[in-house]
């Protein structure tokens, strides 16, 4: 995956905005103010680190030497992921994907309606 796709793939979910609170090189993709990911997009090897559910990020890093605990993070709730090449872009969409959607299931139901997040839409159907 390529700085340019990871950035695309982050900016078309809904409501995300990019910031740099750290530094101008350090790319935060936020919702509603809550980081989803963060990555380097000029750091080679490129890499992304994103929120995960604590037994899946374990599973994850199990299967893929490419995703370790997350770096400077709280390691149970996030990994980092190596992008290399090494991984499926279809893989590293649905890890950004899930990252987002950690974020968008904690917020009010408000601001999930704005942002047409599908999870709400399911939870309608029930």
């Amino acid at each position: 995956m390529t700085p340019d796709a990871l950035k695309a793939i982050c900016l078309g979910l809904n409501g995300t905005a990019e910031t740099f609170p750290f530094n101008a090189e350090t790319s935060v993709f936020k919702v509603s103010g809550k980081i989803f990911a963060i990555s380097a997009l000029d750091a080679q090897p490129l890499s992304v680190s994103l929120k995960c559910e604590p037994e899946l990020a374990l599973r994850l890093r199990a299967a893929h030497p490419e995703i370790t605990a997350g770096w400077h993070l709280n390691k149970r709730h996030w990994n980092t992921v190596r992008l290399d090449g090494s991984l499926p872009d279809d893989l590293v969409r649905e890890m950004l994907e899930d990252s987002y959607d950690l974020i968008v299931a904690k917020l009010p139901r408000a601001q999930q309606l704005l942002l047409d997040w599908p999870g709400t839409r399911k939870a309608d159907e029930r």
